[in-house]
Parts: C-alpha cells; sequence; structure tokens
C-alpha cells in the first residue's frame, strides 16, 4: 500500500467528524483499472444468450448461400424422416391438438394482452414499455427474416398440418416462445419462482416444437433460429431495458424505488464507504422506507471513539430514480403546467451532488438540516450513495408535543429559508422532526435556489398548514404574525393550491376534516389569487409528444399482432 506523505502545516485536510472513528485503511483512491465497489454484473447466462444469437446471425447468413442452405435443408430432412418413422394414429391426433391448442391466436393473445394488463395494473410503466418494444422488434426481425430467406414447407416428406407462409423461422414458435419469457422477464420476480418458470416456459414451448416437427409443418433450423431470436435475445433485450437489480419486480407491496441492499450491493456499500469516505462501517439497513418514494434510505451504523456507534442516514440513489425522476417532472409539466425552471438531471451524479450540494448550503446559511458527509460512488454514473447525519432521539412533528416554542421555531426556519433565498419544496409531516423543542429539517433534495417567489412563500403556506393540524389555525396564524407581516401570509395562501401541497400534508389535511386553508384565507388580509399555473410552448411541446408516444405505442403493438399473424 503505497505511504502517504506527511502533510504540511495548514494543509492537514478534512478531518474525520466528531463521534466517528476513521476506518483501520482510511480512505483511498480506485487506481486506475481497478473496478468499483459494485461493478455491472453479467451473468454467465447473458453471455451464452449472446453467443447464441451469433450463431443464428451465421445460420442466417449461411442460409443465404444456395450452397449452404442445400446442405442444412438435407440435414433437417434427415431429422423429419427420422421423426416420421415413429408416427402413429393415436399420436398424430395427440400432436395435432398440442399444435391447434398452443399456436392459436388466442392462446397468445391471452397469454401478451393478460402481460399488459397486469403491468398496467401493478402500474410498472418501464417494464411495460420495454415489453412492447421487444416484442416488436422481434417480430419485425423474423419478417424480415422471412422475406430474405423465403424458405419454403420440408418437401418430400407428408405434412399432416395446418401452415401458411413461409418456414423460415417458424413464427407460430417464435410468437409462444416470445409471448413466454415476456411473462417471466416482466411479471415473475427474479430468482426461484423465475427458474421454477424458465422450466415451465421450456416444456411448453419443447412440446410445439415436438409437435411441429412430427407434423413436419417445420424444419428443426426453422424452429432454432426463432427459438433464438425469441428467447435468448429477448433474454438480453430485457437484461438491458429492465435489469433486475435497477427494476425489481415483488409483490410484497411498498415503494418500487426501494433497492435490495444485501448481497453484492451491501458488501459494496461497506466498502465504498470505508474506501471513499474512511468510515469503519458495522451494519446498514433500510430506515423509513414507507415515507421515500425518490431514493432507498438507510440507517448506517458505523464505529465511533472507544469502541461506540453512531448512526449516520443514507439515501441510496439509483438509475431508475433518475428515469422516475424524469417522468414525474415531465408529467408534472403537463399536468400542472411549468411551475418552475425545474428540469431533468442528466446523470445520477448530478443528482447525488445536487443533493450534497443543497446540504451544505443550507447549513452554512444557518438551517437545522443535517450534516452532510459526502457521497460515495457505489457504480459511476448508474448508483451512488448519499451520507448525513441521523436525528437521533427525534421524531416526526404530527407525533410530536407542539407548543408554542416548536410553532415559533419552526416559522423562524422558513424566515431564514426566505432570507437565504431557499426553497425546501417538501415540506410536511414526515419532513419536519422535533427533538428537545427544536425543529429539524430534512429531505432537501427538492430544494430550490433563488425560487420563483410564489414558491417561497408556498413553503410558508405548508408549514402553516402542517403546524394547524397539531393546533388551530387561528393560535398558529397568531404566532405567524411575529415573524411575518400579514401581508405575507396572504401571498402565501393566495399561492397555495392542491397541487402546491405535498401529498402526505394532502391526505392528513383531507383525514382532519378542517377547512385548514379556507381558515387561512380568512384571517389574513384578502389577496388575488396568485397564477401558478402556466401554459407555455415547452407544456404544449411535452404534452403532444406524450399523447403521440401513446398513440406509437398502441399502433406499433397492433404492427406486431399482424406481423405475428395474431390479427
Amino acid at each position: 500500500m503505497t505511504t502517504l506523505p506527511t502533510p504540511r502545516p495548514g494543509h492537514e485536510g478534512p478531518e474525520v467528524p466528531p463521534l466517528i472513528a476513521a476506518s483501520l485503511r482510511g480512505r483511498r483512491r480506485r487506481p486506475s483499472g481497478e473496478p468499483p465497489p459494485l461493478p455491472r454484473h453479467i451473468n454467465h447466462s447473458i453471455r451464452w444468450y449472446l453467443l447464441l444469437g451469433g450463431l443464428a446471425a451465421a445460420l442466417w447468413a449461411g442460409m443465404s448461400v444456395p450452397a449452404v442452405l442445400g446442405v442444412i435443408t438435407r440435414g433437417d430432412l434427415a431429422v423429419l424422416r427420422a421423426v416420421a418413422t415413429v408416427r402413429t394414429a393415436w399420436l398424430t391426433h395427440v400432436m395435432l391438438d398440442v399444435n391447434a391448442a398452443l399456436t392459436s391466436q388466442w392462446t397468445v393473445r391471452l397469454v401478451m394482452l393478460g402481460t399488459i394488463a397486469v403491468l398496467v395494473a401493478f402500474r410498472r410503466f418501464q417494464h411495460l414499455a420495454a415489453y412492447l418494444v421487444i416484442v416488436l422488434a422481434a417480430a419485425l426481425l423474423l419478417s424480415a427474416l422471412t422475406l430474405d430467406i423465403g424458405r419454403m414447407r420440408p418437401a418430400g416428406i407428408q405434412i399432416l398440418g395446418p401452415w401458411q407462409g413461409y418456414s423460415q423461422p417458424s413464427r407460430p414458435v417464435a410468437a409462444l416462445a416470445l409471448a413466454l419469457v415476456g411473462v417471466l422477464y416482466t411479471l415473475v420476480p427474479a430468482g426461484r419462482r423465475r427458474n421454477r418458470g424458465k422450466w415451465a416456459v421450456a416444456i411448453i414451448v419443447a412440446a410445439l416444437c415436438a409437435a411441429r416437427l412430427y407434423l413436419a409443418v417445420d424444419h428443426p433450423t426453422d424452429q432454432l433460429t426463432a427459438l433464438i431470436i425469441a428467447w435468448p435475445l429477448a433474454v438480453v433485450a430485457f437484461w438491458l431495458a429492465v435489469p433486475n437489480d435497477v427494476f425489481p419486480i415483488s409483490y410484497r407491496g411498498g415503494r418500487k424505488a426501494h433497492l435490495d441492499i444485501g448481497g453484492r450491493r451491501g458488501a459494496a456499500i461497506v466498502t465504498a464507504l470505508d474506501h471513499q469516505l474512511g468510515l469503519a462501517v458495522t451494519s446498514v439497513e433500510p430506515y423509513g422506507l414507507e415515507a421515500s418514494a425518490g431514493s432507498t434510505p438507510l440507517r448506517v451504523q458505523v464505529r465511533g471513539p472507544a469502541g461506540a456507534t453512531t448512526e449516520l442516514f443514507g439515501k441510496l440513489y439509483a438509475l431508475s430514480h433518475l428515469r422516475s425522476d424524469r417522468w414525474y417532472k415531465r408529467v408534472r409539466a403537463v399536468i400542472y403546467g411549468r411551475l418552475e425552471d425545474e428540469k431533468p438531471f442528466s446523470t445520477v451524479r448530478r443528482l447525488v451532488e445536487y443533493e450534497d450540494h443543497l446540504l451544505r448550503l443550507m447549513r452554512d446559511a444557518g438551517l437545522p438540516t443535517p450534516r452532510p458527509y459526502g457521497f460515495v460512488e457505489m457504480t459511476p454514473e448508474r448508483e451512488y450513495l448519499i451520507v448525513m447525519e441521523f436525528f437521533e432521539d427525534s421524531q416526526e412533528i404530527r407525533n410530536a408535543q407542539v407548543d408554542d416554542r416548536v410553532i415559533d421555531d419552526a416559522l423562524r426556519v422558513v424566515r431564514r429559508m426566505w432570507d437565504a433565498g431557499i426553497a425546501h419544496r417538501d415540506i410536511k409531516s414526515s419532513n419536519i422532526l422535533v427533538r428537545d423543542g427544536r425543529v429539524l429539517l430534512i429531505d432537501v433534495a427538492f430544494a430550490a435556489v433563488r425560487p420563483t417567489p410564489w414558491r417561497q412563500a408556498v413553503d410558508l403556506a405548508d408549514m402553516m398548514l402542517t403546524l394547524a393540524l397539531a393546533s388551530t389555525p387561528e393560535h398558529v396564524y397568531e404566532r405567524a404574525l411575529n415573524v411575518f407581516a400579514a401581508d405575507d401570509v396572504a401571498e402565501a395562501f393566495a399561492a397555495c393550491r392542491s397541487i402546491t401541497v405535498p401529498s402526505q400534508l394532502r391526505s392528513l389535511i383531507r383525514a382532519d376534516g378542517r377547512d385548514l386553508i379556507g381558515c387561512f384565507r380568512r384571517l389574513a388580509p384578502a389577496r388575488r389569487s396568485v397564477p401558478v399555473q402556466l401554459w407555455d410552448i415547452r407544456r404544449v411541446a411535452i404534452t403532444a409528444g406524450l399523447l403521440a408516444m401513446i398513440a406509437a405505442a398502441v399502433a406499433l403493438f397492433g404492427v406486431y399482432l399482424k406481423v405475428a399473424g395474431l390479427l
């Protein structure tokens, strides 16, 4: 290990924060060529699938050469003649039934439409988009191969089953395999259940292949090409579009945003915190999952002085959170208009850098936010973990005793944000903690610097609504006049709308039953409504784009059904 030079006086570098002991190894820079803590993993099966894809391409290219096609055809016919020797009346009847049942248009339609219905019901729109694109691409590839090769049905052997069109590749085999693989990789959780599902799908597809070879409606290589396109290549496409570690499939409830922190990822978290922040981690566990939709919150225990442990709070961000943030902001622009000049983050690194910057900025402004400890890189540009102070012995404001001291402190927090030119943008009960009668503010990921004036005013409205849930609007308004002018309160509730109130706070107000917003408006001076929803060219363009995408998805799925012969 490289020996570090002794720092010069006045250049000792950042110290480890109080109450936290440095790890035994200390911080270290990852040398060039060394993999990150959580390298992007490619399963061995994916490599085999790619190899099979290359085999299909070689087979297809060989069939375009007449001499090679002749050799392949002679081999196919030899296999079919051997199969024809075992034909019997009762077996022929069974094979006809199997072929009819598994190649029926309604069989594949029901599987595909059922998959789409379940994906919509569980709001797995990433999987739905991947499913539609992959099945369409596979159908177009199958159609292109059929047109280029134009191979007829087996000659010189009695064909017992119905057929139409060319035989290479086998469309019925490809359609059934693609439909069933889509079920596996969009509806079935990874692990034992998916592995069992693969065996079930393999048995079903093998039954169809055996029936069609017995009936002599396909060559063996027709089925091989169809299977490679519909299974290995489709699996690789699903792995690239909706990887399980980023978009896990689960029916246990809870947020889809939460990542599994066991196994490789759990070990990588410990390694990254050790190497990049110099923290001696003793345990990592999920924390407060029900209140977080944009990240995976964690409680991190680190070794403190004299063997004691100290708790830190971490937020794990991944590519799925970045994509969710992009869609969230686009949908907001369509439904609500361009409320603010907010744009999607370009990378996960930018997302976590922004939150780390806001934490430091708000601490410098004297706001009671968590102390930042920095962030670590798990997988470059794909996964990062930000670490901050954990407010021990604190509780949500709705579970705390809210007296005048707490109300005044909460209002002063908003006043300090106004003075610093900052808006939190997500004031709600779960983001306001109370400890020893002091208010603490967490989750600054949505905060904005130099926001629109009405957005700062809305922070005051949301804070007053949160306080009124544990008190009365009249009392909160009276205390607010000690910190804000009456016109400030009037502006806050003139800009307050359902869309400016966080969803958790809206639910609590609805459950409370009182018209808190109306009461504050009656108490404050009269003020004309402040417009917050505006139509502009960006909103029109995004709305038109989303509608066009939906129409295109429906049209493309119809094209697939026609290409696959299902319409």
